[in-house]
């Protein structure tokens, strides 16, 4: 029910709404002292209505960020690849489920996650815990487990709209809390931010 009215209002969003909104989301999340640092990125390719990260992207590597994106897996779990410029995406159909842009090249396999430094989460709302509500496919729940079982403790910070950071989401015993949230008109933290870039 949640995750439809969340959906629906993105539906009403025009395409001026949602370009404008990714050049300021991209600037917010550029000023990220978390992703000032970071040498490895896994983000993701925004689709319709979703908060614009092409921009952020392209941003990113252009100063020398290697970033990473998904490839859906038909168990819904995420495989990851490199982004280099939007040439290197290609648009694939999943079933049922939306067309999403994936990375066309060489698949690195779903470990690669684990070398993130920042972990670029999507979702329709988080709320003032940092608790996240996805699409409810899973992915990103796999995605976190994996990094958990490593060891890993990248930055997770989830893009949205501003109407988005609500008071509270329902919540499942597996679900993990985010550092920020990055919206068009600021950043807001969970969790301090680390005092070290170390690991």
């Amino acid at each position: 029910m949640l995750r439809r009215e969340f959906l629906a209002v993105r539906s009403r969003l025009t395409a001026d709404d949602v370009r404008e909104s990714a050049v300021a989301l991209a600037e917010r999340a550029l000023g990220l002292p978390e992703l000032v640092r970071a040498r490895t990125v896994a983000a993701y390719v925004s689709v319709g209505g979703e908060p614009g990260t092409l921009a952020l992207l392209d941003a990113l590597r252009a100063r020398g960020v290697h970033v990473l994106l998904p490839a859906l897996l038909p168990d819904n779990d995420l495989d990851w690849g490199a982004y280099t410029g939007e040439g290197s995406l290609a648009r694939v159909q999943h079933g049922g489920k939306m067309a999403l842009f994936e990375p066309a090249g060489e698949r690195l396999g779903p470990d690669a996650v684990t070398a993130a430094d920042v972990v670029l989460l999507p979702g329709l709302a988080v709320d003032a815990r940092g608790m996240r509500l996805g699409r409810g496919g899973g992915s990103y729940d796999r995605v976190l487990a994996r990094l958990e079982r490593a060891g890993a403790h990248p930055a997770l910070v989830v893009l949205l709209y501003d109407s988005e950071v609500v008071e509270r989401v329902p919540e499942e015993a597996h679900d993990r809390p985010v550092d920020a949230v990055v919206t068009p008109s600021g950043v807001r933290r969970f969790r301090d931010e680390p005092q070290t870039a170390d690991r």
